[in-house]
């Protein structure tokens, strides 16, 4: 069988726990393999929702009748991401008898030797035979959603000054802090940009402090910024797509390797704390001429566009049609 080639009938299950960090990669990943797929959003119930899957003593059990049960019919792929997938997906696996090809994204922890692929970053401590490192995170944006975005965002941003600077802001998770110290901060720097006569494009996440957005507008004002409120359609894809650079937290792998992938100036806006691993994600991702750190000033550079979530998912089809019967 040809490496790009697979039965008709082939079908994946993407699998995730339904928060949207999970679900963007599966499905980016899901989607850019290309053959038809199944979501699939598991919800452990009491009381294995508390605990780590892998004491999970029956895991497909363990998902409670609010989320989706993995039942056969089997499909042929399972693509999975987050540690809640972990031991469904394996033990989807083991009850298919061998059948189901499966894809854990992210370091799995345990069943690592089980998983007929690992999709992970470089900044996650594991390798193998069975592992295809990415730079980044793997993800949604693609060149038809960037293009749709702009075609929607197009009129919002019309008005807006050159260079036009797309900002997404995140906030706390496990290692990192937006404190109210540091968003005056980046507001006055994001304020040195205005002065300097760029146009902003500001996107927050749910993760972003209550008034986050008002502090923002306080001090930027409304003239030339445009600051997505939560209403309407979400103009994320958009803002990628006509900005001519980007400012991005450092809270998230995911929205920098989003950004990444446009091929156009990223900078890091800098938070309170940080991890041995995401320093090591930062530090990767700067030594490959993509990211710099943002102190208030622009800057032009040039690099190839990030494309993990393409050579992974060339990567699941390689290797599953080199295991499936010609």
């Amino acid at each position: 069988m040809n490496a790009n080639t697979a039965p008709a009938q082939t079908l994946i299950w993407a699998v995730h726990d339904g928060k949207i960090g999970m679900a963007n990669q599966v499905l980016g990943l899901t989607e850019a393999v290309g053959f038809p797929y199944v979501e699939k959003v598991i919800r452990p119930r009491a009381p294995w929702r508390y605990v780590s899957s892998q004491f999970w003593p029956r895991p497909l059990e363990a998902l409670g009748a609010d989320g989706d049960r993995l039942v056969p019919p089997w499909p042929d792929m399972i693509i999975a991401c987050g540690n809640t997938s972990v031991a469904p997906a394996r033990a989807a696996k083991r009850a298919s008898g061998g059948k189901i090809f499966w894809v854990q994204v992210q370091d799995p922890r345990h069943g690592r030797r089980e998983a007929d692929l690992v999709v992970a970053p470089s900044h996650d401590p594991i390798a193998g035979d069975n592992v295809f490192q990415t730079l980044g995170a793997v993800h949604r944006v693609t060149p038809e959603r960037l293009e749709e975005g702009a075609k929607r965002c197009g009129p919002a941003l019309a008005g807006l000054k050159r260079p036009l600077v797309a900002v997404l802001i995140g906030g706390d998770n496990r290692v990192y802090r937006l404190s109210p110290a540091r968003l005056a901060e980046l507001a006055e720097q994001l304020a040195g940009l205005q002065r300097d006569g760029a146009g902003l494009a500001i996107t927050l996440s749910r993760r972003s402090a209550a008034g986050a957005g008002a502090a923002l507008r306080a001090r930027l004002g409304s003239d030339g910024v445009y600051l997505w409120d939560g209403s309407g359609d979400n103009p994320y894809f958009g803002l990628l797509a006509l900005a001519d650079a980007i400012v991005v937290t450092a809270d998230s792998v995911s929205m920098v390797s989003e950004a990444a992938s446009t091929g156009k100036p990223v900078f890091i806006a800098a938070l309170d704390g940080g991890s041995d691993k995401f320093q090591r994600f930062h530090q990767a991702m700067q030594g490959a001429g993509i990211t710099r750190s943002f102190a208030g000033a622009m800057a032009h550079w040039s690099y190839k566009a990030l494309d993990d979530t393409a050579r992974a998912a060339a990567e699941i089809r390689r290797r599953f049609a080199a295991r499936s019967p010609a």
